[in-house]
């Protein structure tokens, strides 16, 4: 079985079991990413799946994060998607390595013909029922927009974000997968106890939640006081997993999404 066929959502036991369990072997190293972010494959009997394996050694010092904890929020990150039931985080792990503990997480790969949902566009033609959310300007000087669809699948994310406290989603963050499902990945920075929302999905900025959204919320008070509060606390300090819980109630308090903070930058750079 190949990484193309091992879907995320279909086999997610399995996935988890092949991520935990599987043999890797790593391939090679994502230059872009800001911490150490290595492509593998995890193989377990006859099965394998392109994984990314993040260690703990490799992530940066950051101010405003306790050093060696982003891979635990990565896991966090999948914990709260799947107790949503939207499975919008692909299964994530925390095993050991190559390089020691990190985050292992099920790659997914982008079909050549996926339609992208974010991105900069031409000022003057932002393609109907997509949000402009910034201005800019090309070297020429040229004008364009980054803008995203009014899709319910990212109105999904934006809520996912808005209760993980999502401190970097980039549209390079936003995934369509082979089975035209969205998935969100780099959730390192998420989960702090300070308002510290970044992203570029805010489209609905203000708006009502949809009523899945809110029947979501509704249905995720009870695991936090519960189950998914005592697995959320392998990963996260007992006062961030409150936090969670206190945006949730916010979330549901004012049944809208949130609106672009005002004393911290509302757009993670660069933004894709």
């Amino acid at each position: 079985m190949t990484s193309s066929e091992l879907q995320p959502r279909q086999d997610g036991a399995e996935a988890l079991r092949l991520l935990a369990d599987g043999e890797l072997t790593l391939e090679g190293r994502l230059v872009d990413a800001s911490n150490a972010t290595l492509r593998g494959v995890v193989a377990l009997g006859e099965v394998t799946a392109h994984c990314v394996y993040k260690p703990v050694r490799g992530e940066r010092p950051l101010w405003d994060f306790p050093d060696g904890t982003l891979a635990g929020r990565e896991v966090a990150a999948y914990l709260v998607s799947r107790a949503t039931g939207w499975d919008l985080v692909p299964p994530t792990v925390l095993r050991d390595g190559p390089f020691g503990p990190g985050s292992c997480q099920l790659w997914i790969d982008e079909p050549a013909d996926a339609e992208p949902l974010v991105g900069f566009v031409p000022a003057e033609s932002v393609p109907p029922r997509w949000f402009p959310i910034a201005a800019a300007r090309d070297d020429d000087g040229a004008a364009y927009a980054l803008a995203h669809a009014d899709d319910p699948r990212l109105a999904r994310l934006a809520v996912l974000d808005a209760v993980i406290n999502n401190a970097d989603r980039k549209g390079g963050h936003v995934l369509v997968g082979a089975d035209d499902r969205i998935y969100g990945v780099d959730h390192g920075v998420s989960f702090h106890v300070e308002e510290k929302l970044r992203t570029v999905l805010w489209g609905w900025a203000g708006r009502l939640l949809p009523a899945d959204a809110v029947e979501m919320l509704d249905a995720l008070v009870g695991p936090l006081a519960g189950a998914l509060g005592e697995e959320l606390a392998e990963h996260l300090t007992l006062g961030e997993v409150a936090a969670v819980a206190a945006r949730v109630e916010r979330l549901r308090d004012t049944g809208r999404f949130p609106l672009p903070p005002e004393e911290w930058p509302a757009m993670p750079w660069p933004p894709m």
